[in-house]
């Protein structure tokens, strides 16, 4: 929901989201089953160690090595993440869960003193509750000293020892088979109840989606060397049809029936975020709408919560505090939708995107490297967002799919106050190939325009303060590149006027830095080095032929027009004065503090029309949108995207 925008530290006013939890209902039972998988002997290689832990934790409770395989995958993707715990505190390849011991030892900052709504016609409102905490942690979030009393291995060694993480996660499966009465069989066939329970989910919906998608993976098939340097690899059995009558036998209750908006290949429930009014005329938490018949949404928003799960869902409720559309749990991709698509949420600060956006949230922390995503919420969202962009008609790009971090201050005031989640940890080029639409070449060399796009797991600048300012933070992959004033890494970092702060190498500081996806003008070229238009300057950064960190691609680009030595960026695109009708009060057209000099060229996303959504009100008898006859042009100006007025510009081809 939220990374600050330049300290990632506490602040007066601002409140801390405690993680909190409600019971769940655990048929776990204690089984005595046969004793982990021995260790690696010297004779095996290093690389191929996590394999062969597979293969022994498969035969030692005898469950199939590829449901064993597949599961991990959608756990973690094979990944051990240094030891460290996720967002849910899942440790290993297997994702085991100790909640208790990683609250213990982190606490994070989510800041509730926001204008989510992003819009001066009226006042921000602010939490008047602190998120409840202290509640019983549910038994998907303590599945690692369950497994601890099943293997009899001790819990630390199953938090930080690969090869016994995985025994544990083998001796959950066989319990869970053994549990529904079916036999340890060795056809991966059998073993959908099993994994549908592993999921943690207490519901059937939930469970049987994460066990579709554990069998889209076996079906599939995956090879990866994971973050360090295990090769793994699952053959493919694209075959394969799994007992789903199982899940009938799993104990697991029906989620009720209700009306949300979501593909029918996740698990959805309804937590709806309330329109309440309260005094003075003040109301929350979102604005009641029309979409797409009134304006068309063309931008759906990625943030991450910056808390746990239930007491975002209890935050989500509050009329005083902000609202989005949907949050995604980590454990399993559950889905929970807050507020209907045809209404306009306040998630983004930037009233003209919040009227024109969806805003899915997903559990998680902006400034912890390793509280990572698990593969369950990220196929979850990429479903998510592909029905949404086939219902709306919105473009599967990175014009259009935005993270908090891309929108852009609607004020000059505003700038140093936006935020800058999902941060440089969420894997837009993994997100993308999920959404079907992996970013790739698509022009020669010497195109005019590149696409941002790094190698994840290679890539890993230097950040700091992840927990404490100017602290480094954990080596971790990442989508970002980070940009210099010249072709050299002792150059200064490239500086963001709006900020009025030096730049810095901060995991919140995004006045230099490109993201995977992202689409920019070639100002130059310098050897291993490339040249972008970025804030109105030239922007360099590390892109060596062997190892690129950006493509070449095709694209439309602006520039000023004839005779016009700069023209002013936006951060919204309103109407002109003479377009509001009587009885809605004309809003101010300022520019921000940035410009575009005659001869740069920025990327050009859509061509829209200046439009405004007034609602101030309870009541929607007065709310108008009011569409102008400007035009505008969306463009990727810097970290975030502005708009630029078309009649100051020219569109040209970047292809040269």
């Amino acid at each position: 929901m939220r990374g600050p925008a330049t300290d990632p530290t506490p602040t007066p006013g601002h409140r801390r989201l405690r993680r909190t939890a409600v019971p769940l209902a655990s048929a776990a039972l204690l089984l005595p089953l046969l004793g982990a998988a021995p260790a690696p002997t010297t004779t095996e290689t290093t690389a191929g160690r996590l394999q062969q832990a597979f293969a022994g934790a498969a035969a030692d409770y005898h469950v199939p090595q590829s449901v064993l395989l597949a599961v991990s995958y959608l756990q973690s993707r094979w990944d051990r993440h240094g030891g460290a715990p996720s967002v849910t505190g899942g440790y290993g390849p297997m994702h085991l869960t100790d909640a208790r011991t990683a609250i213990a030892a982190t606490e994070h900052l989510a800041e509730g003193a926001e204008d989510a709504r992003g819009d001066t016609a009226r006042p921000a409102l602010h939490p008047a509750v602190e998120a409840p905490a202290g509640s019983a942690v549910p038994a998907r979030l303590r599945t690692l000293p369950r497994a601890a009393e099943l293997t009899g291995i001790p819990a630390d060694e199953l938090r930080t020892d690969p090869a016994a993480n995985v025994a544990g996660g083998a001796a959950l499966l066989a319990a869970a088979q053994k549990e529904l009465g079916e036999p340890l069989s060795a056809d991966p066939a059998d073993w959908y109840g099993a994994v549908a329970r592993f999921s943690g989910a207490d519901d059937r919906a939930t469970a049987a989606a994460y066990a579709d998608d554990v069998y889209d993976v076996l079906r599939t098939g995956e090879e990866r060397t994971t973050d360090d340097g295990q090769l793994v690899v699952l053959a493919a059995r694209p075959g394969l049809a799994p007992d789903t009558a199982q899940l009938r036998r799993a104990g697991l209750r029906t989620l009720p029936a209700d009306d949300t908006e979501c593909p029918r290949s996740v698990s959805c429930t309804s937590v709806p975020a309330p329109y309440a009014e309260f005094g003075d005329q003040d109301y929350g938490n979102h604005d009641l709408g029309d979409r797409p018949v009134s304006q068309s949404i063309k931008y759906i928003v990625i943030h991450d919560t910056e808390g746990a799960w239930d007491g975002v869902m209890k935050l989500i409720q509050d009329p005083t505090y902000v609202s989005w559309n949907y949050t995604i749990r980590s454990t399993d991709g559950l889905i929970a939708q807050h507020v209907k698509a045809k209404d306009v949420a306040w998630h983004a600060g930037n009233w003209y995107v919040n009227a024109k956006s969806v805003g899915i949230e997903h559990e998680g922390f902006l400034a912890s490297p390793d509280a990572w995503y698990t593969e369950a919420m990220y196929r979850s969202s990429a479903r998510l967002v592909r029905y949404l962009a086939r219902t709306y008609d919105i473009p599967l790009d990175r014009q259009h799919i935005l993270g908090h971090g891309n929108v852009p201050g609607p004020t000059t005031s505003t700038i140093p106050g936006m935020h800058t989640d999902p941060g440089p940890y969420w894997d837009w080029r993994h997100y993308f190939r999920l959404l079907g639409h992996p970013f790739r070449r698509t022009a020669g060399p010497h195109s005019g325009v590149v696409t941002i796009l790094p190698d994840y797991d290679e890539n890993r600048p230097v950040y700091t303060g992840c927990t404490t300012k100017g602290v480094p933070c954990t080596p971790h992959g990442s989508g970002d590149v980070r940009l210099y004033t010249d072709h050299s890494v002792t150059a200064p970092l490239v500086r963001d006027i709006g900020l009025k702060t030096d730049p810095t190498d901060g995991v919140n500081d995004l006045s230099s830095r490109v993201s995977t996806g992202q689409q920019y003008a070639v100002a130059d070229r310098w050897g291993d080095w490339t040249a972008i238009w970025y804030l109105g300057q030239e922007a360099w950064f590390q892109n060596p032929r062997k190892d690129p960190t950006a493509v070449p691609a095709k694209g439309l680009v602006v520039t000023p027009g004839d005779g016009l030595t700069s023209i002013p960026v936006y951060g919204r695109a309103y109407p002109e004065k003479e377009a509001y009708p009587a009885g809605v009060p004309a809003q101010s057209v300022v520019p921000l503090p940035y410009t575009i000099p005659a001869g740069q060229k920025y990327v050009a996303g859509d061509e829209v029309p200046g439009e405004y959504y007034y609602a101030v009100t309870f009541t929607t008898d007065s709310h108008r949108v009011v569409v102008g006859k400007d035009l505008y042009y969306e463009i990727q100006y810097g970290h975030r995207i502005g708009f630029v007025r078309a009649a100051d510009v020219r569109l040209v081809d970047a292809a040269r």
